[in-house]
């Protein structure tokens, strides 16, 4: 099973920030580094430094690391129209040689889009089935000829379809809970389907849907990685646990009933029983990313027992 850092830089993270995770993630020994992509804080506390951009964060990662896996958890089609989305990914792909992967969502943080003036529709479903149409059309449109679209949304006309990632395909991660669309969706475009913040029997019921979904339309499920991810907060004692459960302002009482928590040994429980409902990655929720420490606890003391 793999084991992937997943950070909220928009609560409070510079870049240089960000860079000592994903450089000390690559270090210990984990399979990925993935962030979200909002540009507004979520609830009270120091908004400063303020947000940094997604895929220019991933840009200048992908130059200072060599070997971890680097993306988005996910991206919101409000933001970025597909075609340039497209070009962004596939060169951030070629400066990283091959390592990005694309999660792409809907979008839902209405006050975010109120607070820098992007459109919000309240029907986004439709936005995101086109813009995977356009880039996975604009990735594998191959090399001389062009690319049209026409939708709803979107219109395309003799698009050159370039540049090309290095990765073909790079992975394209959908996720969510949704018992009909976002399965049916993943099963057409995705290389992987991700589930997040869930129980144990919601994430089982959750995949065997997503498996259902690919069957429908006559695609192997073994094709498509199923993976969770969890906010994690891992302390070797109890006065730690309390205190890193503070800085991420997590309710002490309820924080276990879903997330990866408490000793390693109960951490390492949790993932095991993750492996067993089929998850084979696991993104671990970091919210506090200056704790370097967190993060080394458990490379140490749980990585070895889940690979």
């Amino acid at each position: 099973m793999e084991i992937c850092i997943f950070t909220e830089p928009q609560q409070g993270a510079s870049y240089e920030e960000q860079l000592a995770q994903a450089t000390a993630t690559e270090r210990l020994g984990f399979d990925g580094w993935f962030r979200s992509d909002h540009f507004l804080r979520m609830g009270d506390g120091d908004p400063l430094p303020g947000p940094t951009d997604a895929w220019i964060t991933l840009a200048g990662l992908a130059r200072e690391t060599r070997r971890i896996r680097l993306g988005t958890l996910v991206s919101s089609a409000t933001f970025r129209h597909p075609s340039l989305l497209a070009i962004q990914v596939a060169q951030v792909d070629a400066m990283s040689e091959g390592r990005v992967e694309l999660g792409l969502g809907t979008g839902w943080f209405a006050e975010e889009h109120e607070a820098y003036g992007i459109p919000f529709p309240s029907k986004r479903f439709g936005i995101l089935e086109e813009q995977l149409e356009i880039v996975a059309g604009l990735w594998s449109t191959p090399v001389g000829d062009s690319f049209d679209f026409a939708g709803e949304h979107y219109s395309l006309e003799r698009s050159p379809a370039l540049p090309k990632p290095v990765q073909s395909p790079v992975p394209i991660i959908i996720g969510g809970a949704g018992p009909r669309r976002t399965p049916a969706l993943a099963a057409r475009f995705a290389s992987e389907f991700n589930i997040g913040f869930r129980s144990e029997d919601t994430v089982a019921a959750t995949f065997e849907g997503v498996r259902r979904a690919c069957e429908e339309i006559g695609r192997d499920p073994e094709t498509l990685r199923t993976t969770v991810a969890l906010p994690t907060v891992v302390a070797s004692d109890e006065a730690s646990y309390l205190r890193r459960l503070e800085a991420i302002g997590a309710d002490a009482d309820t924080f276990a009933e879903v997330n990866v928590a408490g000793s390693p040994d109960a951490a390492v429980e949790k993932l095991l029983r993750l492996r067993e409902l089929g998850a084979d990655r696991v993104y671990l929720q970091l919210v506090d990313l200056r704790d370097l420490e967190h993060l080394e606890l458990i490379a140490a003391e749980v990585l070895p027992h889940v690979r």
